[in-house]
């Protein structure tokens, strides 16, 4: 039925929930229930709309085909004695039986949707969640082979996800070593490993996502992610870059990551806030200026004289990014002097005036115990190139 639906909707060229169902719902199947009917159309219609979104940045997109035998419902069925019944025929259903922890899980909760594979169930259920205010925030900046995390209160993490790197390169040079030119082989055999690969590097991003919501829920502080676009298109052929680093950076699951991480969040009521990721690394966490590369993921502050980490100068810039949304937060950099209607500015060149932070939360930039405090008095090239080094 899916499949029908979408061809109605390409033939219609139609991809809203309210058409595709008017020009498809007739040529369905008379003999199956109308829960099915409906939800075959509102299936229908996310696949097209993704279509569509695919084919205006690749014309070359494949016609949508839904190959997954699958059974999505939001009406009709009922949990009741331990079984879950969906209905088949009017008055006729089947049962299927339910384990004693997912009862005690959806116990006073409202089920929403049941999808049945032939080998899979999934229950769809909402809770009612009320957000924490924060009292601090925590600012994640991720990378290829470790997540850094720095609150405001000083707290810094690393975790490391080097063996989810490893693990997609080993799947990486498996399925390279593929010779055969039979497109239906390569696409079982890419799937079959395509699937390992997933069940051995979710276990490990889950764990991770894990722990840093459980950290925030229980320091009532509010997460600060990266909001990060267009990283695909730094990564594209013709750019001058190796074909295995290609392959490495654009294997990053940054975006599941941050899914996992805000979904999580939310389920817990903790805020979770996305701000530009735009020289995060680059902007020194303590005076705002602009810092120098040095070895080993380190930077330097030619204003303040302060070495730091990369990662962690990033994090601690995104935290603090996290307080503008605060009701305590830092003023911003600069405000119009207000005037009454129709009145006229005395003195237009000082209608800007800026603004400098009051240091409040100078506590929330200080650098940590193990970072080097060096003289802030100007330094010689030999003296800059020698720190450098170092």
């Amino acid at each position: 039925m899916v499949n029908v639906c979408i061809a109605v909707g390409m033939e219609e060229n139609v991809s809203s929930l309210k058409t595709l169902s008017l020009r498809s719902y007739h040529r369905l199947s008379r003999g199956i229930l109308g829960y099915y009917r409906l939800c075959a159309i509102s299936a229908a219609t996310g696949i097209l709309r993704n279509y569509r979104k695919t084919r205006k940045k690749n014309p070359r997109t494949r016609f949508p085909y839904a190959r997954k035998l699958m059974l999505t419902t939001c009406y009709g069925f009922k949990i009741q004695n331990g079984l879950l019944r969906l209905p088949v025929r009017p008055r006729q259903y089947s049962y299927v039986r339910l384990n004693n922890h997912t009862l005690q899980v959806l116990s006073g909760l409202s089920v929403h949707s049941v999808t049945l594979t032939p080998d899979l169930l999934t229950i769809s259920y909402s809770k009612e969640t009320v957000e924490t205010e924060p009292e601090g925030y925590v600012g994640i900046d991720l990378n290829l082979d470790n997540i850094t995390i720095a609150s405001t209160d000083g707290t810094v993490k690393t975790f490391d996800l080097s063996k989810a790197t490893r693990i997609k390169a080993d799947y990486r040079y498996v399925k390279s070593r593929f010779k055969r030119n039979d497109i239906r082989t390569r696409t079982r055999v890419f799937s079959k490993y395509g699937e390992k690969q997933r069940n051995r590097v979710q276990p490990l991003l889950h764990n991770v996502s894990k722990s840093i919501v459980e950290e925030a829920k229980s320091k009532r502080q509010g997460i600060v992610l990266e909001r990060l676009t267009g990283i695909r298109r730094l990564y594209r052929k013709g750019n001058s870059q190796s074909r295995n680093y290609r392959a490495r950076m654009n294997s990053w699951s940054y975006g599941e990551l941050q899914r996992q991480i805000e979904y999580k969040a939310r389920w817990e009521g903790v805020r979770v806030i996305y701000v530009p990721a735009r020289d995060t690394s680059k902007r020194c966490s303590i005076c705002g200026y602009k810092t120098l590369e040095s070895t080993q993921r380190r930077l330097w502050c030619p204003h303040c004289g302060t070495v730091l980490d990369r990662d962690e100068n990033a994090a601690r810039n995104l935290a603090a990014g996290g307080l503008r949304f605060s009701p305590n937060g830092p003023p911003g950099e600069a405000m119009v002097e207000e005037r009454e209607p129709g009145e006229r500015d005395p003195n237009p060149q000082s209608r800007w005036r800026q603004v400098r932070s009051n240091r409040s939360n100078e506590d929330l930039t200080e650098p940590a115990e193990t970072r080097t405090r060096l003289p802030a008095r100007p330094l010689d090239p030999q003296q800059v190139r020698s720190i450098i080094r170092s």
